[in-house]
């Protein structure tokens, strides 16, 4: 590929930026450096061309009809068989459309995105397929991800199937109504500031964000590369548990693992909850104009439950987790998505593993073709970002990153007392919808107002699992079951022993 050479605009505009003052001497010679430099990005780009790109694989698709989509959850259906045998033989599986399907199409929610054809599968999808599961489509998300309600993308709402006025949560939200409708066995979500854990709780099922790094975040859309996490979503534990111990270990692609430790989940699950510390997170619970009194009641019983069950209950204390920990994640989501998602087109620089260039290349181009259709989320994180980074020059971020051990250590000193951390997923249920003209403060302010409690678990990286709890005015209510890092097995095997304590949670109501 010939590469355009810059002229003398072009170079005007970049020392601007730098705060350059180039005579017209300095001018040229700078414009033949370039000349230069320009040459070997040429001879790169046929090197990649002739040893590295891959062509998309011939896989059938199609969209879904209005009358069998009547909640918004699907992108596309398809049907990918994997092995005949495995421990997902027989299992359905839909994938967050944030997540690389090679040979069908990705959108992440976004017409920025929309009509990228992925030319190879994301590592999560070649363990699935591996493990015996069938992919049968890709599940709507939030406009780039951005978004803990479910209005925001851009193929329309997907809806609460408990109640199809509400949001189902997001931006894992076709994931998560798919799996609560049994329309698939399990699903793919991802998780940044919550967008497993909060759908699976405003729906009904269970949600699982690894430990960050556990799982290979290979192949999926990048936000932000400190908080970026993949992980499964289904009607059961003993699914989510199967799944997490399929897609779980290092892939020596993704930058963000650092030999993470070899999980089974499965083997513990059943190993009950006797014995085990379990903390009641004070802050976690009546948050100040947050929390609703009917939610906390419910996780709370499910706590004495557990109690029941023989687990030791007591209340743990993490001063920073609410207020302080929101505080920090606004700073590293902002800054973070602005620099890398936005400005660095996903993948940004500066780090070894694998690149995606022709999606960092198509988001690049199509982004500012829609701008303005991007959801004022999306916009407002774009604006406030770009204005940071000018002018605050990235210490914003710096400082956050740098006070996060010590947000990390006030949860470890906790696990010192207790084995795990209880609390509400959703410190309320479901809110309505918001419209797509709502005034923009609105349409913000619902799309992130629900982060309290699971917003910080991305930027400490801890385990937590959400699992529905009970009912409140016929809305699901979920309990969020934190652990120590890379004990994700833990965290599951409370869940576990709820769940069968609990019983089968109610289907919901259906149009």
């Amino acid at each position: 590929m010939s590469i355009r050479r810059p002229n003398k605009t072009d170079f005007l505009i970049a020392a601007e930026d730098h705060g350059y003052h180039l005579t017209d001497s300095q001018m040229e010679a700078f414009l033949n450096l370039a000349d230069e430099t320009l040459s070997s990005y040429e001879s790169v780009d046929a090197l990649y061309a002739a040893h590295v790109v891959q062509q998309p694989p011939k896989r059938e698709y199609s969209k879904a009809a209005n009358g069998d989509n009547q909640y918004g959850a699907w992108y596309v259906k398809t049907h990918i068989a994997g092995a005949s045998e495995g421990p997902l033989a027989g299992k359905t599986v839909v994938i967050k459309d944030n997540v690389s399907v090679a040979g069908v199409p990705m959108a992440n929610g976004s017409l920025s995105l929309d009509g990228y054809v992925p030319s190879e599968d994301a590592t999560v999808v070649k363990r699935l397929l591996a493990a015996g599961a069938t992919v049968v489509g890709k599940s709507v998300c939030e406009d780039l991800c951005f978004s803990g309600a479910s209005f925001t993308s851009a193929s329309g709402p997907v809806k609460n199937p408990w109640d199809v006025t509400r949001n189902a949560g997001g931006s894992s939200s076709g994931s998560a109504v798919l799996v609560a409708l049994e329309e698939v066995d399990m699903a793919i979500g991802g998780d940044q500031g919550g967008s497993i854990r909060m759908p699976a709780a405003w729906t009904g099922v269970v949600g699982h964000k690894p430990t960050y790094s556990l799982v290979p975040y290979t192949g999926a859309f990048p936000i932000e590369r400190t908080l970026d996490h993949v992980g499964p979503m289904a009607k059961s534990v003993r699914d989510v548990a199967v799944m997490l111990d399929v897609i779980a270990g290092a892939d020596n692609l993704d930058p963000r693992q650092k030999s993470p430790p070899v999980v089974a989940c499965v083997a513990s699950l059943d190993q009950g909850v006797a014995g085990l510390r379990v903390g009641l997170l004070r802050e976690g619970f009546a948050i100040p104009g947050v929390s609703e009194p009917q939610v906390d009641a419910l996780v709370k019983a499910a706590v004495q439950q557990l109690e029941s069950l023989g687990a030791i209950v007591g209340e743990a204390s993490v001063p920073w987790h609410s207020g302080v920990a929101l505080d920090m994640w606004n700073v590293i989501a902002t800054d973070g998505a602005a620099y890398q998602m936005l400005q660095g087109n996903g993948y940004g620089m500066n780090a070894d593993g694998y690149y995606d260039p022709e999606i960092m290349s198509y988001f690049g181009t199509k982004r500012r073709e829609h701008a303005d259709e991007l959801s004022s989320s999306v916009r407002a994180v774009a604006l406030t970002g770009h204005y940071s980074l000018k002018n605050l020059h990235g210490a914003g971020y710096a400082k956050a990153r740098m006070l996060v051990p010590l947000l990390v250590q006030q949860y470890d000193d906790a696990f010192k007392d207790f084995d795990v951390l209880v609390m509400p997923t959703m410190p309320f249920v479901a809110t309505k919808l918001t419209a797509a003209d709502a005034p923009i403060e609105e349409y913000v302010h619902t799309a992130l107002n629900m982060l309290t409690n699971t917003a910080p678990f991305d930027i400490t990286g801890h385990p937590a699992t959400s699992i529905p709890a009970g009912l409140a005015d016929g809305l699901p209510v979920a309990m969020m079951v934190v652990a120590p890092r890379f004990q994700d097995a833990l965290a599951l095997r409370v869940a576990q022993a709820y769940e069968e304590a609990r019983g089968v949670f109610p289907q919901p109501p259906r149009a």
